[in-house]
């Protein structure tokens, strides 16, 4: 899984590729709460799915867990770009309720 991520004034932009589930989940969830620690006080975060290849419910949770904790910063949270398989995900689960896809 590789992350990259792009300041842009207020909007901090997260992108992700390779793929998300119970392998690789646990070094991106380190990276990228270094990354909204690190950014704290901007007024979202952008997290681009374009490079997800696959996406189970770890994944979900993943999501659900950023959201959370950009919630205790007083961020927002979108997601963009998902591929068709990660977004039917996505909203059959409901996420899009709480990260509006942009």
């Amino acid at each position: 899984m590789k992350i990259q991520e792009n300041r842009n004034g207020e909007n901090l932009y997260i992108y992700l590729t390779g793929e998300l589930d119970e392998h690789s989940v646990c070094a991106v969830r380190e990276q990228t709460d270094r990354l909204i620690d690190e950014n704290a006080g901007l007024s979202r975060a952008v997290f681009n799915l374009a490079g997800i290849k696959f996406m189970d419910s770890t994944g979900i949770g993943f999501l659900i867990g950023r959201y959370k904790k950009l919630q205790k910063y007083g961020m927002t949270m979108y997601l963009e770009n998902p591929n068709a398989g990660a977004d039917k995900i996505l909203a059959l689960s409901g996420v899009y309720s709480l990260m509006p896809k942009l």
